[in-house]
């Protein structure tokens, strides 16, 4: 894959598209030398990013679509996903790290998503997601 300072990828909702989105991250982070340690948070925050729009906007129907734009930025990278489903609220997710909620299988992914990125907006009613990750943390 050649990246050039902005790109979109499309992928189905299917679990086995992440590898796609994997590529697209490794890509990225050869291209802008971003750093190993970097790169796994690159890696986790968009994949968490994506699994969420699989699952919970798409609600893992195949035939939905996932956008994944990148755009590059002379301070930062940004990521965007773009599921087709309705939304959610994102202000009010449970807080994963409260002992209530520390056996929950679920919900760490926005968690995760705000540790590791630099900036995490979301528009479209939460369908949207935008990740930014400063250049110079390398």
């Amino acid at each position: 894959m050649v990246l050039a300072e902005n790109q979109k990828i499309r992928i189905t909702s299917r679990a086995e598209n992440i590898i796609l989105v994997e590529r697209m991250i490794e890509d990225v982070c050869d291209l802008f030398n971003i750093s190993e340690d970097y790169y796994g948070n690159i890696l986790v925050a968009l994949t968490e990013a994506v699994t969420n729009a699989i699952y919970h906007g798409n609600q893992a129907n195949p035939t939905k679509n996932i956008d994944i734009f990148f755009k590059s930025f002379p301070d930062h990278v940004s990521f965007i996903v773009k599921d087709e489903g309705s939304g959610f609220n994102y202000e009010t997710l449970p807080d994963p790290t409260n002992p209530e909620n520390i056996e929950n299988p679920n919900g760490r992914g926005v968690f995760l998503m705000r540790n590791l990125a630099d900036k995490v907006s979301f528009e479209d009613n939460g369908s949207k997601v935008i990740l930014d990750f400063k250049m110079n943390a390398n």
